[in-house]
């Protein structure tokens, strides 16, 4: 891989890594925010809907920005609003100041992905691998971000985690300023002929399992922490219940990292619609299982999920560059994370009145049916494409 590929996938790589981390913090401290606030999980869970429907939100007209301004300035956009939200969330002394500081966390993490994405999609030869690494990014980011707030917090306080993160997105801003050069902003090569038609049906379906696969990642990544928190009392002991809820859900999704090397070395070699099929299909009894498991049985299946679950993403990512001519494959990723973050971003809501209504344990049964709709587009996108192949 020349120097300048290098550079491009490290500096989006590590801006994947702080969006998924920083994305995670509010959720991994729902129980401090819970004592702190005296919130219900049904208040709190709207709260992050806000933040995570922003998230999507933001992806659309950044598709269309792409072209116009070039993946750099975007970046620091996003870097440079992730700096100033989590300053305001670091000082936020009320529930209204929270969700105004998540709101715009989200708005500027949802420049990231279709700028991102759609730099990668037309420079690299071997989309699948270089997505995987990406991903991998991402997978780490979800990782890292809920240890690195339980321990803050653990240690000092919920908003160290915010402060210290301002920092961390500054010195990033510092790195893409120095290393990402004007002279790769311009003609970038396609992959994919610009006057390719473009396949609606095959899209709508598509997106279809975006919104599916969003929504089941909105509701299980929100609320696993404080199912880990609650619901492994013999694993640990020693451990309080804050960090037990981070240092469980870093190691679910740090082995995300596997699904997303196997996902890559996959998705070049095979078939990415039946490998989604077969991917969603697996996730399914997986989240069923979760919410009627305990202690060490609920972290196998928990750890199960996460190399399942994150093998779709670099296939998937992949798949609608199949799917979008090169011109439109900003808006195509725009609308892409808009369905996926956005509307499936509701999911946090909704798990939440269901957590304040019943228990935290129906979240996992009903995020499990909520994949059902996605399985099914995906066999009819295999057979669509089989039909025009």
């Amino acid at each position: 891989m020349k120097l300048e590929k290098k550079i491009v996938l490290g500096v989006t790589s590590a801006s994947h890594l702080a969006v998924h981390a920083q994305m995670m913090f509010f959720p991994t401290l729902l129980m401090v925010f819970h004592k702190e606030f005296g919130l219900g999980m049904d208040h709190l869970g709207l709260m992050v809907t806000v933040g995570a429907f922003m998230f999507g939100l933001g992806a659309i007209p950044t598709g269309f920005l792409e072209n116009k301004f070039g993946g750099k300035k975007l970046l620091l956009i996003y870097q440079g609003g992730s700096v100033v939200s989590c300053i305001l969330l670091a000082f936020a002394t009320s529930p209204f100041q929270l969700t105004i500081g998540l709101a715009i966390l989200g708005l500027a993490s949802s420049i990231y992905h279709p700028a991102g994405l759609t730099i990668l999609s037309r420079r690299l030869e071997k989309l699948s691998k270089g997505l995987a690494i990406h991903g991998i990014a991402g997978s780490l980011g979800l990782a890292l971000g809920p240890f690195f707030a339980a321990f803050l917090t653990e240690f000092g306080s919920w908003r160290y985690s915010y402060g210290m993160w301002a920092m961390i997105q500054f010195i990033l801003m510092l790195i893409t300023i120095i290393f990402i050069g004007q002279r790769q902003e311009g003609n970038i090569r396609s992959n994919q002929s610009d006057s390719q038609l473009i396949d609606k049906p095959a899209l709508v379906l598509y997106y279809i399992m975006a919104i599916c696969m969003g929504f089941a990642f909105g509701g299980f990544t929100t609320f696993m922490p404080t199912l880990f928190g609650s619901q492994t009392s013999g694993i640990f002991q020693y451990l309080p219940a804050t960090l037990k809820a981070g240092f469980f859900t870093t190691l679910v999704f740090g082995i995300g990292i596997a699904g997303q090397t196997f996902g890559g070395l996959l998705g070049d070699k095979y078939d990415r619609t039946s490998l989604l099929f077969w991917i969603i299909l697996f996730n399914i009894p997986l989240l069923f299982f979760i919410g009627f498991t305990k202690g060490w049985s609920l972290f196998i299946f928990s750890i199960l999920l996460g190399i399942t679950y994150f093998s779709n993403q670099p296939i998937s990512n992949a798949l609608l560059a199949d799917l979008t001519p090169s011109a439109r494959r900003g808006l195509g990723y725009g609308i892409s994370f808009f369905l996926g973050f956005g509307i499936g971003g509701l999911a946090p809501a909704v798990c939440g009145f269901i957590t304040e209504q019943y228990n935290l344990e129906l979240v996992f049964p009903v995020m499990s049916l909520s994949l059902i709709p996605g399985l099914v587009a995906v066999w009819l996108l295999q057979k669509r494409t089989n039909q025009t192949a």
